[in-house]
């Protein structure tokens, strides 16, 4: 294989250190590095001809649109990113306050101005709160759960279904106000699966749930995009660091490699790219995402992995999150209204119906949030996950636009709070985010090895820094050791953002 040259990286010092991605955990290893005077040969490999993975921003309906990340999660100085931001000075001064920060949300969703049951009757604020009192308290507990050698069952889903059962038991009222409560309990679950990224909450092993630190501060948004951030970090970097297009195919390891422009000199890591060129290295931090990751796990390592990270790979699981964007010429919600909640009457986390995706999958929806003004248009953003979010990748934006133009219609209509237009004009985006998760519902179907909170602490080991003696961000994750010399592993966490 010929390998690339580039930068006088032959007459550099220094070990020669590759970076694959350009997300925020890729560019974040890159900032590091080159402010270290030891890392002087530092090159960082995109596959795509931008950076920033799933930070994305773009213009649309005469504002900002986040196609990926959305907020900061617990922004208070615990956080990296938030602090990263103030930093750069991307955020509003009420996101900055003191009393921001102090504000403890528990890690939960903020609860819905409005919710409307699928018949398009209002659901009452006093059954929304306590149902989302219910539920919210039960997730708390499972985070009790952690390090413990003996759960009652293995994922959340299970253990929030039990104790609502047990609830529910305890219920007096007629059998509709039952079903209704059952619903509302189910919207909440359809929350749960976005922010854990997963199909389903039984999907979620019960033990180590409780390893997400929750941070304080009210969520916050970045008023000119979040991609400000990414923008920052990379004007923070040599300008030829970063080489766009640049797919890699294969990653050779523990070897022996050399190249023309170093003569006698021999590198441990070959990088090899769809395009043919080779890249060798004393390092290579490996960003990419994880679902790319199990995707390529057989072909993107020579040789392959150790069997315990192919493993902790594997069973780490990765779900697909949605973002549908829908325009009105008037809106038909409150000027106060920020988050717009759909209760389907017919649905229940106690009950697994099967039914067709192409009749049910608008059901997943969590409802709609009400973007910010923009300068002539209303816009309204839904959030789906599971396999629901992937039936609807299959559709065209015409069909998906008309399912959720029906929907509307359909719970809104009946009410006198709508007024305007229920017509959405334009259906701008949906677009593919994920999140990482832990595997341990179901694991009687799953290859043989560790799930739960033993994948956990392998697909988290702690690996031999490129820098001492500062500690990685709390916001990468680790998946090598000694036995994977050269290569080292970092991402995003995705339930950070979503």
């Amino acid at each position: 294989m010929e390998s690339s040259g580039g930068r006088a990286e032959g007459s550099a010092r220094g070990p020669r250190v590759l970076v694959v991605g350009s997300g925020i955990a890729g560019l974040g290893a890159a900032q590091r590095l080159c402010r270290h005077p030891a890392f002087r040969q530092l090159r960082v490999l995109e596959a795509t001809a931008r950076a920033g993975g799933r930070i994305r921003s773009e213009r649309g309906f005469g504002g900002v649109v986040e196609l990926g990340a959305h907020w900061i999660h617990g922004p208070s100085q615990g956080n990296p990113v938030f602090q990263l931001a103030a930093k750069y000075q991307l955020l509003r001064e009420k996101d900055l306050s003191e009393e921001n920060q102090l504000i403890e949300t528990g890690g939960h969703v903020g609860l819905p101005s409005v919710s409307y049951a699928s018949s398009g009757v209002s659901v009452s604020r006093e059954l929304v709160v306590e149902m989302a009192s219910l539920f919210y308290g039960l997730i708390d507990q499972t985070r009790e759960f952690l390090h413990t050698a003996d759960a009652p069952v293995p994922s959340v889903g299970e253990y929030l279904k039990k104790e609502i059962r047990q609830r529910a038991a305890g219920w007096t009222e007629d059998e509709e106000s039952r079903k209704l409560k059952l619903a509302v309990l189910n919207s909440f679950f359809n929350v749960e699966c976005c922010v854990s990224g997963t199909h389903s909450m039984d999907l979620v092993a019960l033990v180590p749930f409780g390893e997400y630190t929750v941070l304080p501060g009210l969520d916050c948004t970045f008023p000119g995009g979040y991609q400000g951030l990414t923008n920052h970090i990379m004007a923070s970097l040599p300008e030829d660091v970063i080489v766009f297009n640049k797919p890699v195919k294969t990653i050779h390891w523990n070897g022996s490699f050399q190249e023309a422009l170093s003569l006698g000199e021999t590198f441990p890591v070959l990088v090899e790219c769809e395009d043919g060129a080779c890249f060798p290295a004393h390092h290579v931090i490996v960003t990419v995402p994880l679902g790319f990751l199990k995707e390529h796990l057989d072909t993107f390592f020579e040789p392959p992995l150790p069997t315990e990270k192919a493993e902790a790979i594997r069973k780490m699981g990765f779900g697909t999150n949605n973002k549908i964007f829908l325009e009105f010429e008037e809106p038909f919600w409150e000027p106060d209204c920020q988050y717009i909640q759909v209760v389907w009457e017919d649905t229940s986390p106690l009950e697994d119906v099967a039914s067709e995706l192409r009749h049910v999958w608008f059901k997943k929806l969590i409802g709609f949030l009400v973007l910010p003004s923009f300068e002539s248009v209303h816009v309204l953003c839904g959030f789906i996950a599971g396999l629901e979010s992937e039936f609807m990748e299959t559709l065209s934006d015409e069909d998906v636009l008309l399912s959720l133009t029906q929907v509307l219609r359909r719970v809104t209509a009946p009410d006198t709070v709508c007024r305007g237009s229920h017509t959405s004009h334009v259906l701008l985006h949906h677009a593919r985010g994920s999140a990482v998760w832990l595997e341990g519902g179901r694991p009687a179907h799953r290859s043989a090895g560790p799930t739960g909170s033993a994948a956990w602490a392998l697909a988290l080991s702690p690996a031999s820094p490129l820098l001492s003696p500062a500690p990685p961000s709390s916001a990468m994750g680790r998946l090598t050791d000694s036995v994977c010399p050269g290569l080292r592993f970092g991402g995003v966490n995705g339930s950070l953002f979503w």
